[in-house]
């Protein structure tokens, strides 16, 4: 396909109308996402040669893809509104606040920690929403109390909400996580330092990250060695939420150290114990362990397969996508189906022991639908406008353009790509989603490891998170900094660039050195 300078700005044009629109004028992910697919269709239509066959076929692709995410996505909510209809979440935060009194320790257990546990249970902005107003009842100025979790969460985003963002860049590049995993899981553990540090800079400055140095080092260890092991041993469904969930354990045993110790802060008293509060948490660990390490049971589940042959495909400009299987999901051994289940014992576990009130189940499904329904909308339509890009070779166009102008350069600005992508959507899924196949291209064309570009793609996509302006307004508007998002996004998003800066000099010399 010739490369024009015309036909590149067209074939980024779908892209262009998101950015735009989202960061100019604000709209939403869904309402972006559904003008960025029109754009896709009449420029496919008009320059790259689309049918309507190669459309409804990169639609059907795009709705299964879709499902893949959606799956874990809606399940993941749906357990994180069975445990705080409980009043869970909030005993899980009073029992870290009567914990330890040091300043550094408080940032660390709930700016960078209970943070990163929140989105590997839920995601969508929920962990700066429950913190920020946690860590400004202990004191701390409201930019402060949004700015530290936003930062603090981000390393935790690709394996978090059980892995929806890593599930969407599998999906869309179809490589396996075997592939994928060992260099995502890499270079955010890289991350998970750089997000403590940032994390507690914002309020102390160097002076608190000198003092919080050592529980910087070893519970940085735990949370990136865990992620690690989870993301390459067929776990990463649990590889944000279980990393975490070590990280406070490591915050108990590093808050007893002699730099740290102090009398345990006073306050309220939850209506649940501990051991209750985070007894859904352990019953979704025995559910994914077993749906996932148990051959005889992951052989029973993945049974029933939901799965679409599709023949070969030609634009009428020549571009040619080969025959072959859409996504397949397994129905009943799927990670949102594994949720699901864990979200189900979990409720009947919490009403046996009587923590809902009447009509609970009514408001879980409720507050479920009213948080699922936006986010569903805007990766629809950004995943099958991202479809209809590559089946025309819109996207492939692209990489090819990016490779030639960045050259052997190319791999520092990899990160950058999936951090505009977060920044423009609100969502590391969303990034890897429009980015990652062109990313994977261009990694190709390059002759450079997909494993190591799509590794820095969807980091960057996660640092994002701390300055995406949607996720910082949830946050502002639980402190009351409703319209005043100003003042926190310009203390994130230094740290976004610096951090995303120290990641794409990693993925270079990665690739410098071979490795990957």
């Amino acid at each position: 396909m010739e490369l024009t300078l015309i036909k590149w700005l067209l074939a980024f044009s779908p892209i262009a109308v998101v950015l735009v629109l989202m960061i100019g004028y604000n709209w939403g992910g869904g309402r972006a996402g559904a003008a960025g697919w029109f754009t896709a269709v009449i420029v496919s239509l008009a320059a790259f040669g689309a049918t309507p066959e190669l459309l409804a076929y990169a639609q059907v692709k795009g709705a299964l893809l879709s499902l893949n995410v959606l799956y874990i996505i809606w399940a993941a909510l749906l357990l994180y509104h069975v445990v705080n209809e409980t009043g869970a979440i909030e005993a899980i935060g009073l029992g870290i606040e009567r914990f330890s009194a040091d300043k550094a320790i408080q940032l660390l257990i709930f700016g960078w920690v209970f943070s990163s546990f929140l989105q590997g249970v839920a995601g969508y902005g929920v962990p700066i929403a429950v913190v920020a107003p946690l860590l400004a009842g202990l004191g701390f100025s409201p930019v402060v109390a949004v700015a530290v979790p936003a930062i603090g969460h981000s390393w935790s985003v690709t394996f978090g909400s059980m892995g929806a963002s890593f599930q969407a860049l599998m999906a869309v590049t179809g490589l396996s996580e075997g592939y994928l995993a060992p260099w995502s899981a890499l270079m955010l553990g890289l991350a998970t330092f750089l997000c403590g540090l940032g994390a507690v800079h914002v309020f102390g400055g160097w002076r608190l990250i000198g003092h919080s140095a050592l529980a910087l080092t070893i519970i940085g260890l735990v949370m990136a060695g865990t992620q690690y092991a989870l993301a390459t041993t067929g776990m990463w469904t649990l590889g944000g939420f279980g990393a975490s969930l070590a990280g406070l354990a490591a915050c108990l045993l590093v808050a007893r150290l002699r730099p740290y110790r102090s009398a345990p802060a006073n306050g309220p008293q939850a209506g649940m114990g501990l051991g209750w509060a985070l007894s859904a948490y352990f019953i979704l660990i025995a559910v994914v362990s077993l749906g996932v390490l148990a051959p005889p049971v992951k052989t029973f589940l993945g049974q029933v397969k939901l799965s679409l042959m599709f023949p070969e495909i030609k634009s009428a400009a020549g571009w040619v996508v080969p025959v072959g299987p859409g996504k397949g999901i397994s129905v009943f051994g799927h990670g949102g189906a594994l949720l699901a289940y864990a979200s189900l014992l979990s409720y009947l576990v919490y009403a046996a022991k009587g923590y809902y009130r009447p009509g609970a189940w009514r408001q879980i499904m409720t507050q479920t639908v009213k948080s699922g329904v936006p986010t569903s909308l805007g990766i629809v339509s950004m995943v099958c406008f991202a479809m209809i890009m590559d089946h025309c070779g819109m996207t492939h166009l692209l990489a090819e353009g990016v490779s030639k102008v960045f050259g052997a350069a190319y791999p520092f600005f990899a990160p950058w790509v999936g951090l505009l992508g977060a920044f423009m959507t609100g969502s590391n899924t969303n990034s890897n989603v429009v980015f990652g196949v062109m990313q994977q291209q261009t990694a190709q064309l390059a002759g450079l490891s997909a494993a190591v570009i799509l590794a820095a793609q969807t980091t960057g996509g996660a640092l994002g998170s701390m300055i995406a302006p949607a996720k910082i307004i949830v946050g502002c508007s639980t402190v009351g900094l409703a319209g005043q998002e100003g003042p926190v996004l310009r203390a994130t998003i230094l740290y976004g660039l610096i951090i995303t800066g120290l990641i794409g000099m990693a993925t270079l010399a990665a690739t410098l050195l071979g490795l990957g």
